[in-house]
């Protein structure tokens, strides 16, 4: 049942439905002055006459402030310019430089302002022509005029423009019985949750239901017609047929499309403009305040949808309830209200993942005290020195292993064998949700008329049009665009590839540099007799903090430079632009976060050498693990790093758009008085929305944390769903409180961000199992038991070697399975072939379990294509009824028209 938000769900098509329209004809205006627009014919076409339809949707509770003056019209975008005004100090000093270039007969100077002045004009001149009613709003201070251009589309305006951009309508359905009365087709959409159903089968009150007035109505859709109007279900009241997103859906398609200037110079859209500096801002309006009404005097019913969102969505004491995403997508789109879903999809899916990560840590802590290794270790009292941890002539000296006894302890919590279970649940986890994620995008693309919504031809991007050095007729829509040589193009992407190369290989630079922090740290530690057993704790703790400041900094820098070599690349569409730039953030985001835990997962300690031959970079021994082995410092690095960025990130999202407000409130402050802000200028105080892309980049660099190196951190998934319970009510209130209202852009999936999640999901896999093998001391400790011991006395002595003699001043003992004379043992290559078999045989039984899942686990609900087979069938039916009754004469039963 394809859903309508109490109206209509818009859907864009072709361009072969604009052939009638001078709009199709040319989308970029004319080479002359004079630019053809839409006429009054083609905005007030002819409407069938009939009966209208008993059925009407409750408008809910509009605010008076979201109309025109007269109370009538909507509010249905503002435009806003701002002027500065001179001093009379200035207006004097411009008076003399002017003066002075006549006394020396120069040209006078070009003022950019009368071009901008023009562009203005003409542009608002071509909305009108557009059908659209312009009212102004002045505010004036003592240093600038701020002029409100509020515009509303009139019925003509919005009944033509929603056949030519193929908007879906409710479609009324008779079957000749008694229920089938108009309206009878709308019911309250029946989503529910997992959790929801589990809880109601044993009987368990759901404390989470989220009971939110106003809900959407489900419906039968079809393609609105204007000839078939009064077939519609609401066409009766012309004021609400078209919800409020529908409605700045068609003023934007038309600010976008307007001209202002010439076509070979691609002057066309408000976007251009805004670029140009000829508008300060464009947007909608919310519906209303956010704030709820003091006292018990209006009824939740009466509320406006931001208000409801706020309520029951965004506020803090909504944390534990279920999202309304029916509502989220009704107020700000299905490219929004996907995000929420995918966001709350996810974040239900990371508790069982938190739960069975708590009980493998609780396992850890419960066995430690029965883990005979590192019982024998603190029982060992002077039994095994140890060589020193640096070199003898700096001042290190020999210690005993029984002094890391803690260590050891810790390091049992995060390597037992409860870690290689949690690890192979997590991989089929990670394919799990994301194969569940699919059924649940397409019902919700379903669900949200959105199935089909990519099939449509993107316009060029304002900033493309602008700076294309030719034009080319585009073979799709038959008009003449913007263009930019491929090769060209190709050329500066590979220019952009080899800056981003260049940046890995700084990030890798300042991961080297903090290696040589935490070894210049770790030798005066080590030197010290109250600090020695704790030294490489401390040294790795403080470069992860070091490493995490450093990875902030360097992100901030890149996603700043990525964005200019994105812009120089000149992407034709934005969705190519959004994907290219989602591509090496990504890239580089992942290298910048992951390089040091690389580094430590799979390299440190691996190179270290032995006495009398250790390998040495720069003149200072190669570091090793610490006592505890790497795998603690692995889960010290992800923890700091992972939590760390958390908080940061949340600490941003509170203060950045509280502080744009001051800021913006602060410039503004002369423009109102003492008087209360108007709905228009309350809203330009609100921070400009920029987008999804942080939001899903943040969850998408978490998901790495918890998948690629989970097998060293069980409790990753626990803070991610802390984290994410937090992340969901500040989006949300972010949203609806601190943000302007944007375009209610449309969406059926999540894009690019799915590619990089399952890529994330596959490298999760391999990481995991050379985890296990070649850092992690389960293998080792198998293999002890298979050969030699099963109840692994004299392990701790198994896995010592000797110190070759003459090597150091006196006999010690180091961690490696080397002979005296400092040769590997057969064990060595006994186990490093088990690795790579663990490796080998890990991820094929992994893989193999997955693509079992992705081939058992269909991404489409078979209940789902049997609804979507239905639906088509009953809207085909409708229609062709709807014709026997105007022409019986002339049935035509082939007709076919997919209803979503």
């Amino acid at each position: 049942m394809s859903q309508r938000n109490g109206h209509t769900a818009s859907s864009r098509g072709g361009a072969d439905g604009l052939t009638n329209s001078a709009i199709a004809m040319d989308n970029y205006g004319s080479t002359d002055e004079t630019t053809t627009f839409a006429n009054s014919e083609y905005l007030d076409g002819d409407e069938d006459e009939g009966v209208p339809v008993e059925f009407s949707v409750r408008k809910a509770n509009d605010d008076p402030g979201t109309y025109f003056n007269d109370g009538k019209r909507k509010i249905d975008f503002v435009i806003v310019l701002e002027e500065e005004k001179l001093s009379e100090k200035q207006k004097q000093k411009k008076a003399r430089e002017e003066q002075e270039r006549i006394e020396k007969n120069l040209p006078p100077e070009e003022d950019e302002s009368v071009q901008q002045e023009a562009w203005r004009k003409k542009f608002l001149d071509n909305l009108r022509r557009y059908g659209l009613e312009i009212e102004l709003d002045v505010a004036e201070s003592d240093k600038k005029t701020i002029t409100y251009y509020k515009l509303h589309a009139p019925w003509s305006v919005l009944e033509f423009f929603a056949e030519e951009l193929n908007f879906r309508a409710p479609l009324q359905i008779y079957s000749g019985t008694a229920s089938d009365l108009p309206g009878a087709d709308a019911h309250t959409n029946p989503s529910s949750n997992w959790s929801a159903r589990m809880l109601k089968k044993v009987h368990i009150p759901n404390i989470m239901q989220n009971n939110v007035p106003n809900k959407p109505l489900d419906f039968f859709t079809c393609t609105f017609k204007r000839s078939k109007l009064h077939k519609f279900l609401g066409s009766e009241n012309k004021e609400t047929f078209f919800s409020n997103t529908e409605r700045t859906r068609v003023v934007n398609e038309i600010l976008q499309s307007c001209t202002y200037g010439k076509r070979r110079r691609a002057e066309i859209g408000i976007d251009r403009l805004l670029e140009e500096d000829v508008f300060q801002a464009a947007y909608p309006l919310h519906d209303g305040t956010e704030e709820l009404p003091k006292g018990n005097l209006v009824s939740d019913e009466d509320l406006n949808k931001r208000q409801i969102l706020y309520k029951y969505w965004a506020r803090w004491g909504c944390w534990y309830k279920y999202q309304p995403l029916d509502h989220i997508r009704e107020y700000f789109g299905e490219k929004i209200g996907i995000y929420f879903a995918w966001l709350g999809f996810y974040t239900g899916w990371l508790l069982p993942s938190s739960v069975v990560g708590v009980l493998v840590f609780l396992y850890g802590m419960i066995t430690v005290n029965f883990n005979v290794p590192a019982r024998e270790l603190c029982d060992s009292g002077g039994e095994f020195k140890m060589c020193p941890l640096c070199d003898e002539e700096i001042g290190c000296t020999f210690w005993n292993l029984s002094d890391t006894c803690m260590q050891a302890e810790v390091a049992y919590l995060f390597d037992h064998p409860g870690t290689l279970f949690f690890a192979i649940f997590m991989s089929f986890w990670a394919v799990s949700f994301l194969e569940y994620w699919k059924r649940k995008q397409a019902s919700l693309a379903h669900h949200w008329d959105v199935m089909d919504f990519e099939e449509e031809e993107e316009r060029p991007r304002p900033e493309f049009a602008a700076k294309a050095p030719m034009m080319e007729k585009n073979p799709i829509t038959g008009i003449m665009e913007p263009y930019f040589p491929e090769d060209l193009r190709k050329k500066r992407w590979l220019t952009g590839v080899g800056i981003l190369c260049g940046m890995v290989v700084l990030v890798l630079i300042f991961m080297v540099g903090v290696i040589m922090y935490r070894v210049l740290i770790d030798i005066p530690l080590s030197q010290n007799a109250l600090l020695r057993n704790e030294s490489q704790s401390i040294a790795s703790m403080s470069s992860a903090v070091v490493n995490l400041i450093l990875i902030m900094v360097l992100g901030q820098v890149y996603q700043t430079l990525a964005g200019i070599l994105n812009d120089w690349e000149m992407h034709r569409t934005q969705t190519e632009h959004e994907d290219n730039l989602t591509f090496k953030v990504f890239i580089f985001q992942f290298m910048n976060f992951f390089s040091s835990i690389f580094y430590i997962a799979f390299f440190k300690g691996k190179f270290v050498g032995y006495p009398g031959n250790y390998t040495k970079i720069f003149g200072l021994r190669n570091e090793a693990c610490s006592n505890g082995g790497c795998l603690v410092e692995l889960a010290q690095q992800l923890l700091v790093i992972m939590v760390g960025k958390q908080i940061i990130n949340n600490c941003q999202e509170v203060a950045i758009p509280k502080l744009k407000q001051c800021w913006l409130r602060y410039k503004l402050r002369g423009s109102l008085g003492d008087r209360e802000s108007k709905r228009w200028e309350a809203d330009y105080q609100l921070v400009p929305n920029e987008g999804l892309f942080e939001e899903y980049l943040e969850m998408v660099i978490q998901f790495g944390f918890i998948t690629v190196f989970v097998a060293a951190f069980p409790l990753a998934p626990l803070f991610a769903l802390l984290n994410n319970w937090i992340e969901i009510r500040l989006d949300g209130s972010k949203y609806v409180c601190e943000v302007r209202r944007s375009v209610a852009d449309r969406a059926q999936d999540i894009g690019i961000w799915y590619n990089i999640l399952e890529f994330i999901a596959n490298l999760a896999v391999i990481s995991n199992a050379f985890l296990i093998a070649f850092t992690s001391e389960l293998l080792p400790r198998l293999m002890y038991q298979y050969q030699y011991r099963f109840d692994m006395k004299g392990y701790v002595n198994f896995t010592l070697a000797y110190a070759p003699n003459g090597s150091t001043s006196e006999p010690c003992r180091y961690k490696d399975f080397r002979d005296p004379e400092g040769n590997h043992t057969i064990f060595y290559y006994q186990l490093l072939a088990v690795k790579l078999a663990f490796v080998i045989i890990f991820e094929h039984f992994v893989f193999g379990i997955g693509r079992f899942i992705d081939f058992a686990v269909p991404d489409v609900p078979e209940t789902l294509e049997i609804k979507i087979k239905r639906e088509a069938y009953l809207a085909k039916q409708a229609l062709q009824e709807i014709q026997a009754d105007e022409n019986p004469s002339k049935l035509t039963p082939n007709l076919t028209v997919q209803a979503d």
